[in-house]
């Protein structure tokens, strides 16, 4: 059974770009454009994996990571951040809340995200 993955995103170009390259990698992909929505998603779908912007309409991304990491599933399940945030308060606050990884868009290739995705869930190359 392939890999769930679910992206949390308002960018559409960003969305789609990471939607590809996942598929192309073995993944299946469930997209949400807001921090609710991506909330929600999570929580009713169990996804393998998520990556999830900061900045976005309805509720940030550090604010579903802090609602996801009180359900016992949510508490557990990997989460990289993947934001244009290089300062240090809020990488230290995504740490805080459990982030798996904090990754700043313009230093990573989509190609990147993809190989850091299959490491972290344990799928060969």
């Amino acid at each position: 059974m392939k890999k769930l993955i679910l992206i949390v995103e308002d960018e559409h170009p960003i969305v789609k770009a990471l939607e590809i390259k996942l598929r192309k990698g073995g993944f299946d992909v469930i997209k949400a454009g807001n921090g609710q929505e991506g909330l929600d998603a999570s929580l009713s779908k169990h996804p393998d994996l998520i990556l999830l912007d900061i900045l976005m309409p309805v509720m940030d991304g550090l604010e579903m990571l802090r609602k996801l990491r009180t359900d016992l599933w949510g508490s557990t399940v990997p989460v990289f951040i993947l934001t244009n945030y290089s300062d240090d308060e809020k990488t230290e606050e995504a740490a805080i809340e459990g982030a798996y990884l904090y990754m700043i868009k313009a230093d990573w290739h989509i190609a990147d995200i993809v190989k850091k995705v299959k490491e972290t869930l344990g799928v060969p190359k």
